[in-house]
């Protein structure tokens, strides 16, 4: 369906105009790993995993053994919103990911996100995040708290949390043992989208 695309590792720099202005958190995460999608020589999307980060969840995953090898999804960005071409695009970054790795990703509620893109490349869901609130910082991002009323609070939007294994089937299974959530039913729900029409330079490939 998509043979006329390839995925390749790209910089983490290549992926900074599509995280700030075609997705809508405007902000870059921690990367570590970076994908690309590209329509020929056209770069037509990006993938980020990073470190996550809460070091808790990287031990709360599977355990302490393993935190050092938990990774987060923490972006997808694409040109145009194909049906299936995210998921597509996902499961070939799965691949090239070092093994054995465990990757986390969430879908925002707040977005009326459901995450059917983690059910489609057969990721584990687990369900809800914790309910918490956070510093009300405005338009400011939480983590500027310099000058801030820190007893002013707003809730924080909980999200569904899906888990993935990288590995052989072997990792894999070790892993699956080790999950320290429930395995539940993917969760279902109308989908929301957010506006990709920002338009900058296009990136080619010069191989």
């Amino acid at each position: 369906m998509f043979n006329t695309m390839s995925v390749r590792g790209i910089k983490a720099h290549e992926t900074y105009d599509w995280l700030l202005k075609k997705h809508y958190a405007k902000r870059i995460p921690n990367i570590m790993f970076a994908f690309g999608l590209y329509q020929g020589m056209e770069l037509v999307g990006v993938v980020t995993y990073g470190m996550p980060a809460s070091p808790s969840l990287c031990k709360g995953v599977c355990g302490v053994e393993y935190k050092d090898k938990v990774l987060e999804l923490n972006r997808v960005v694409l040109k145009d919103n194909e049906k299936n071409l995210a998921s597509f695009f996902v499961s070939k970054t799965l691949k090239m990911l070092p093994a054995p790795r465990i990757v986390v990703s969430y879908a925002d509620t707040s977005k009326t996100h459901v995450g059917y893109i983690y059910q489609a490349t057969n990721f584990l869901y687990t369900g809800m995040t914790v309910a918490r609130t956070d510093v009300d910082t405005g338009e400011a991002h939480s983590r500027h708290y310099q000058g801030l009323d820190m007893t002013k609070r707003k809730d924080r939007p909980q999200k569904h949390r899906y888990v993935y294994f990288v590995g052989s089937k072997t990792q894999k299974r070790q892993l699956r043992k080790k999950l320290n959530y429930d395995v539940l039913p993917y969760a279902k729900g109308d989908v929301g989208q957010y506006d990709t029409s920002a338009k900058f330079p296009t990136q080619l490939a010069f191989l």
